[in-house]
């Protein structure tokens, strides 16, 4: 028994336990840093900083391991570091849709996902679209290969209308629709090609972007910030808009939450999941990676339209999931 009236092994547990806050804290010290300051970060923080709401874990083993190793500058730093993580799984700036979103005149449901390659499973597209219900879909991914297998499925009958620009490979995008489609042409200097139309619906219309952002890596990362840039520049502040797609970005990302700010004097938009309590459900990797999911496809709108029925999805054969949402539309 030690002087100090405690075992010697509760003496050792002690020491272990300081020794042991040090590297459960540092990395979460690292993403906090990385997530608070406002800074164009190479391309490692970008990628780790999307997996922020997982840290939330070490944290809180980090303060468990700063009482239990009893050194009251560990119990300061590990408390200030959860309340960091807790401040980010529920920031204050996810909110409903502004007031004018009140009184819509017009609703569609509306899903999105990336098909990786081309090779997602058509059957189970078609079906989760007959399912849902779903009334205007967005493609990523999408090749000749998949738009045959699609016809064939039976999507051309649940949605005739269609503005398509299929590529091999990653870089196409189509906009399927039961609401007659205007094609817009695509946004201008992106990685991938990225589909614009113009839905009427009821009164009015709806711009729709078709997303996939190039995804921050090796040498993608000015590129992802340009392709984000110029999403963010398609709003031209007036009338319905939907932004639906990959953004390979998270709400952990500088990059994505300046696009939802909006551009100088433009307004705000919204994140659909966000507003709707769904922030974190992942859509990334569904299969391929042994990482922790994270969310980084969505459906975000301008302020005078507010959605209802978020959702997420499994479709066979991609590592992306599908989302879907009924969109209420204010419409001019």
């Amino acid at each position: 028994m030690a002087a100090s009236g405690r075992p010697a092994w509760g003496r050792r547990a002690t020491t272990a336990c300081r020794w042991l806050f040090i590297p459960v804290a540092l990395p979460v010290g690292a993403v906090s840093v990385i997530r608070a300051v406002p800074a164009d970060w190479p391309l490692p923080a970008v990628q780790l900083v999307a997996f922020t709401p997982w840290f939330a874990v070490p944290a809180a083993a980090a303060l468990l391991l700063a009482f239990l190793g009893r050194r009251r500058w560990q119990q300061a730093v590990a408390a200030a570091l959860l309340g960091c993580q807790a401040f980010w799984l529920f920031p204050l700036d996810v909110r409903e849709p502004a007031a004018e979103a009140a009184g819509a005149r017009a609703s569609l449901v509306a899903m999105s996902i990336n098909a990786e390659l081309g090779g997602a499973d058509a059957a189970g597209i078609v079906a989760l679209v007959r399912e849902e219900r779903v009334e205007l879909l967005a493609v990523e991914e999408y090749t000749p290969q998949l738009a045959r297998r699609l016809t064939a499925e039976g999507l051309d009958g649940l949605l005739p209308y269609r503005v398509a620009h299929a590529r091999d490979g990653a870089g196409g995008t189509a906009i399927y629709s039961s609401y007659n489609l205007e094609d817009a042409g695509v946004l201008p200097g992106t990685q991938f090609t990225m589909s614009v139309a113009r839905l009427n619906i009821g009164a009015g219309s709806l711009q729709v972007v078709a997303v996939h952002t190039l995804a921050p890596v090796g040498n993608g990362l000015h590129q992802w910030r340009s392709d984000l840039a110029t999403v963010a520049g398609s709003d031209n502040g007036s009338g319905p808009l939907l932004l639906a797609g990959d953004f390979n970005a998270t709400y952990d990302h500088r990059e994505f939450r300046a696009l939802l700010a909006g551009q100088g004097d433009g307004r705000s938009l919204v994140d659909v999941a966000g507003s709707l309590g769904s922030r974190l459900v992942p859509t990334w990797p569904m299969r391929g990676y042994s990482l922790p999911g994270i969310t980084l496809d969505h459906l975000v709108t301008s302020p005078d339209i507010k959605g209802s029925g978020y959702s997420v999805h499994r479709i066979a054969d991609t590592d992306h999931a599908a989302v879907v949402a009924t969109l209420h539309i204010q419409v001019p």
